[in-house]
């Protein structure tokens, strides 16, 4: 009888334990199932922009043959775009998309007929509402990376989150902010 309050406690310890352990790993999961899904929304988006661009190139490339520079660039931002695999490329891939799209929309504004082109405009308003749905899925993804790498860091989280195979997220971050402190301008 003696033996048996102090087995009942340890026993209840481990009960508790594990269903803490059951619980944490279920909700690590759960949130790691989120981010993954959210980086999955950026790169259908990602992917969008860049099926999008080839089309809207051809609308400017009819009013503006000479400014090849410009178009390379897009071309060689789009083919980065599609290869980036990780938050980091990704955030380098965006950078320069950024930009690229930038001088894009400069030479379209030197063309006032080119503004007047019903095909440009729809190709333009296009681009735009990827943009915001690119900007709506980061900051989901970001969102998420953020709580699971809360939840790995915080005690006693942080004792056995990685053992069980949780590591800490890289946010999508564009690595040259100053490529989108400013979006792009369009005029319509």
């Amino acid at each position: 009888m003696e033996y048996l309050i102090p087995v009942l406690v340890v026993v209840a310890l481990v009960v508790i334990v594990g269903v803490y352990l059951w619980a944490t790993y279920n909700s690590l999961v759960a949130l790691a199932v989120r981010v993954d899904e959210a980086w999955s929304d950026i790169t259908v988006q990602l992917k969008r922009r860049a099926d999008l661009l080839p089309n809207l190139i051809e609308t400017v490339k009819g009013y503006a043959a000479h400014e090849k520079a410009v178009f390379e660039n897009v071309t060689h931002a789009r083919a980065e775009t599609l290869t980036a695999t990780t938050p980091a490329d990704a955030g380098v891939a965006e950078g320069h998309m950024q930009q690229a799209l930038k001088s894009l929309f400069a030479v379209a504004e030197a063309y006032p007929q080119l503004q007047a082109s019903q095909n440009f405009l729809q190709l333009q308003q296009a681009v735009v509402d990827t943009e915001d749905k690119i900007q709506a899925s980061r900051r989901f993804y970001n969102g998420g990376v953020r709580e699971v790498n809360t939840k790995i860091k915080v005690f006693p989280n942080n004792l056995f989150a990685r053992r069980l195979g949780f590591g800490e997220r890289e946010f999508f971050e564009v690595v040259d902010g100053a490529a989108i402190a400013e979006p792009p301008r369009i005029q319509f």
